[in-house]
Order: structure tokens, then sequence, then C-alpha cells
């Protein structure tokens, strides 16, 4: 179900679609039950329903609309003629993203197509949650918070508004439904009281944490989500012997793989997918994205690498940092160092290449053992067209150059500082490009008119 508007989000934004971990809370519970292997899966829309469908995905997906939104058992009925005739209809929130597989397969085994099967947990504070009645092992009603007596309300398991329903009876009891209630919509837990009244039994899945049937209704619901979902990322990545400095200063917005005795510092933030293998070394206060790090490299402070789709590669024993930017298509070989302040893009470094300082290498292939000078670039773009800057290794560019692509420098080559170079540079000899050094006798500077 996610078909409602979210309205103390307070964002134009779907409530459905705001973001956990760097993916939208429903797209987190849609790839969870993708793992089910379901016939098929049904998201139920509503509010910004265009937006949402063009957001997710998920294999035998549909969607269904829900409008106007008439409550929960009004949500369900719009998905009745895409539900088999037979079978199990599990029932999910899309504002409940971390809903566990485990979890998923428990309700449905409790069901077994026979049963009415609600997901429970057990709650320290369940005030808002509607307390499960039972008689052993069979639960007699759901009362609400509103309607639960000072005895009731001391009761710690809730409905988490999630269920696994046998189709043919979901379908029947659906469509006798009423809403005549101070709301004027159409309740689902309603069902319960029709399957008590034929004899359907209705049975309890309890959830194993409290975390994975949190819902989303605010900014704040979020944040808090935020962080007990980061704080078990940084859990398993520690079980699995990564050191975290601080397991609360650490964001995984994606899929983060570590070979062995990998540390990462406070303040990192891991996107997309980021491979890091063994002994690397990531300093405080980094950004990676979609990159892939070599053994024993160490990225220090500030580092910010972004390979959107083209992805970002480092070898191994690199130094890189701090204050360094890669992005999509750098390919960076081992034992590389690109210092503070130095951007490279769609470029290639081989084998102990460097680039220390305030520098820039877009679009360039860059040998073995090249000493990129300070402030030197080199100058892709003609305002139309990007070309491509070919330096051969053990050259040795010095400080504050203009390499004007296209343009190969040849192997061994120094270019003097400098030097805006435009034609290409032979191999093994000194090129310089620059005005001759004047000094005027008698010269003074302006002053100022009175």
């Amino acid at each position: 179900m996610a078909a409602g508007k979210g309205t103390r989000m307070k964002s134009a934004l779907p409530k459905v679609l705001h973001k956990l971990g760097g993916r939208s809370l429903l797209q987190h519970v849609l790839q969870t039950a993708a793992g089910l292997g379901a016939v098929g899966i049904v998201v139920i829309t509503g509010h910004g329903a265009e937006a949402v469908e063009a957001a997710v995905s998920a294999p035998k997906l549909r969607f269904v609309r829900q409008m106007p939104q008439l409550g929960t058992g009004h949500a369900v009925q719009q998905e009745v003629p895409a539900l088999h005739a037979e079978g199990i209809t599990l029932i999910l929130n899309g504002d409940v993203p971390l809903i566990e597989a485990a979890t998923m397969r428990a309700l449905v085994a409790a069901c077994a197509g026979e049963r009415l099967a609600l997901l429970t947990v057990d709650l320290q504070n369940p005030f808002g949650y509607g307390r499960i009645l039972r008689d052993g092992d069979v639960v007699k009603a759901i009362v609400e918070e509103k309607d639960a007596s000072p005895a009731q309300r001391l009761i710690k398991e809730g409905y988490t508004g999630m269920m696994a329903v046998p189709t043919a009876h979901l379908k029947r009891w659906l469509a006798a439904l009423r809403n005549d209630n101070a709301q004027k919509e159409y309740y689902l837990t309603d069902i319960v009281a029709a399957a008590a009244a034929e004899g359907v039994p209705v049975v309890a899945s309890k959830a194993q944490s409290e975390t994975e049937v949190l819902g989303v209704n605010s900014p704040l619901e979020l944040a808090r989500l935020e962080r007990r979902f980061q704080l078990r990322q940084a859990e398993v990545l520690m079980e699995a012997g990564v050191r975290l400095a601080d397991p609360a200063r650490f964001d995984l917005r994606g899929e983060l793989v570590c070979g062995s005795d990998v540390e990462i510092d406070v303040n990192c933030v891991f996107e997309g997918r980021v491979e890091l293998a063994d002994g690397v070394r990531i300093g405080p206060n980094c950004v990676i994205r979609n990159a892939v790090i070599g053994a024993g490299t160490e990225l220090q402070a500030y580092t910010h690498i972004n390979g959107e789709a083209l992805g970002v590669t480092i070898g191994a024993k690199a130094q890189i940092g701090p204050f360094s930017r890669l992005r999509p298509g750098a390919e960076l070989g081992d034992e590389v160092h690109i210092g503070n302040f130095v951007e490279v893009k769609n470029s290639t470094m081989a084998k102990g290449a460097k680039a220390n300082h305030l520098a820039y290498l877009g679009d360039a292939t860059v040998g073995e053992r090249v000493n990129f000078g300070a402030g030197s670039i080199t100058a892709n773009y003609d305002g139309a067209n990007k070309s491509r800057t070919v330096i051969e290794a053990d050259v040795h560019v010095g400080s504050n150059c203009v390499l004007v692509a296209p343009i190969t420098i040849g192997a061994g080559a120094t270019i003097g500082g400098g030097s805006t170079i435009s034609k290409d540079a032979p191999a093994g000899q000194l090129t310089v490009a620059r005005a001759r050094q004047m000094s005027l006798a008698g010269w003074t500077r302006p002053t100022k008119k009175k």
C-alpha cells in the first residue's frame, strides 16, 4: 500500500519516495519482497501516483490506483482484479521500509492458505498501535488505542498493519466492507471480524524487532529510522571485520563490499556500489560513490569520489587526498598519488604517476612515473568538443602549465613551468612556451586621481 499523501511530512514529494539509506522507502519494501518469488507484486498508488510509478521498479510489478483515498480497506479493494483466484495475498506498507524477508516468509507460513495471519510486534511503548487481544494463540480482535480500556492499553503486542490472507477469503471479505464509521472509510482491519464470524482462524506472527516494522510519518521519524538503519549496517560490517572509528558517524547509501583489515574513519558516506580491497584506509569526511579501490590504498581526509555510471577505479597502494576529487572515468593505477585540490576526470594514470597539488587532469592518458606540476591543467574543452591529452612515461610537467588538447607529450619530456603548450612536445627534450621576462627601468605604478 503506497497511496497516502503523508501530510505530516510537509513535503510535495509523496511520502513513500522519501529516501532512507539512499533508496526510497517504497523501493526498500519492493527490493525485499522481490526475493520471495511471488507470482506478482501490486503497488497501490494514489497521491502523486505518476511520480511514484515512475520512480520504483521490481520484477513482475504492476500498479493500481486508489482515487480517492477512502481507507486501507478501500485501497486493497482496488487490487482485487489484479489478484489470482487462489493462493495467498501478502499485504505490506510502502512506508515501512525495513521489513525483513524472513519476517515476510514467516507471515506467509503462518497463513498457510488457511488462516488470516497478522504481523505483530512486542513494543516497550505501544502507544498509537492497535492492541492484539488473544485467547492463547488465537487472535480474538484488534482494539485501537482510542477504544482500548486501561487494562488493554497495558498490552505490549501491537498490530503493524501488515497481514497475509488466503486470497479467496480476502476477495469475499473486501466486498463486504462497510464505511459506517466516523471517518466514512473502509478499514482493512474489519476483515478480522469477518474471519471470526466465518470460523477462519486468526493468528499472529511476531516480527523479530521493533526496527523492522517502524513506519515513517514525519521528517523526525525518518531521521530516527535512518540512524537505526545505519547502525544496523555498521554492525554487519564490523562483525565481518571492518574497523569503523565510530559506527554512529557512518552512512551507507548503497552497497559496500570490503576485504580484510579495512579501516574507515568518521563521517564517511558511501553511495552506489563501492568495493574496498584488503587493507584500504579511508580518512575522515570522505564521500565515495561507485568506485573500486585496490589493496593498501589510502584515501585521506575530505576526498570526494563520484563515479556515477562510468565508475572510478584506483589501483593498489595509491595515495589519494586530502581534498582530492575523482570524477567519472578516472582510472588510477598502482602507487598513483593524487594530492590536495587535484581533480581527475575521464583519465587514466599509469603506475607511479603523481599530481600532488592544485591540478586538473581531464580526458588525459598519463604514463608511468609522470610528475604533473602544481597549478597545471589539461585544457580538454574548446567550447564545443572535448579532446584528449596524451602524456607518455617519465614526463615532468612544471608548475602552472596549460596543455591544450589534442596534444601528445613524448616520453621523458620536460615542460617548463608557466608554459602553454598547444603543439606536440618531442620525447626527451625541454619544451618551453612563455613570453620572455622583461624589467622596465623607471616604470611607476598608476596613482589615483585626486
